[in-house]
């Protein structure tokens, strides 16, 4: 169990935005990160089993996690606004955070829709340590232009057969448009949602918030 448990309504640009932060059972955090879930029209809540396995694993490794809905999703005001407000949500919540653990470096992981709002605002928020993106989704037309430009130290963790961001499609992007530093991590899974992988899903995101 964390050592420390709240539950928050943010104030976000469309209203308020249900949060929940969560600290390291065992120690002092030694890292701050924001989690951003999947897409809220297929189902993605700060509660979905994977973004629940990215922020157990994170907190276990010493990092202070906070998850939060998007607008409209739950207890979140607002409606959604085709990720152009998620992303606005996520800067509001992230904003609030970087306020409350000033001396912690601090930085974004996200599954899926998540990963790139993560890679989004970590790319234009000011020194934000790095971002982790786990099931980063090739199937939007735009799916390399997150990523141009952007110097931001970041990991890719995806599936092995995952069925939005194929392998084959994600090794490219990682090759041609993702620029160092990088890292691209590959776990044995049946699916996106890291089905039959879960538990070396959560394995690896915890070495990484180990490694740093």
């Amino acid at each position: 169990m964390p050592r420390k448990i709240e539950s928050h309504m943010l104030q976000g640009p469309a209203g308020k935005l249900e949060a929940l932060l969560e600290e390291p059972e065992d120690r002092e955090p030694a890292e701050a990160v924001l989690v951003c879930h999947p897409h809220p029209k297929g189902g993605g809540t700060m509660h979905n089993k994977v973004v629940y396995r990215i922020a157990r694993a994170l907190r276990k490794s010493g990092c202070v996690v906070l998850r939060f809905n998007y607008r409209g999703v739950n207890l979140s005001e607002g409606v959604y606004d085709n990720g152009r407000g998620e992303t606005d949500d996520a800067h509001a919540v992230l904003t609030w955070f970087m306020a409350q653990y000033p001396t912690l470096p601090v930085s974004l992981a996200g599954f899926s829709f998540g990963s790139r709002i993560a890679l989004r605002l970590a790319c234009i928020v000011p020194g934000m340590r790095r971002a982790i993106a786990v099931g980063f989704p090739t199937t939007y037309p735009d799916h390399r232009e997150v990523l141009l430009g952007c110097t931001v130290p970041k990991v890719f963790v995806q599936s092995t057969r995952d069925e939005f961001g194929p392998v084959s499609e994600l090794e490219a992007v990682f090759a041609e448009t993702a620029l160092p530093p990088k890292r691209l991590i590959l776990v044995e899974a049946e699916d996106h949602f890291f089905k039959g992988g879960l538990d070396s899903f959560e394995e690896t995101i915890q070495s990484l918030g180990l490694s740093g």
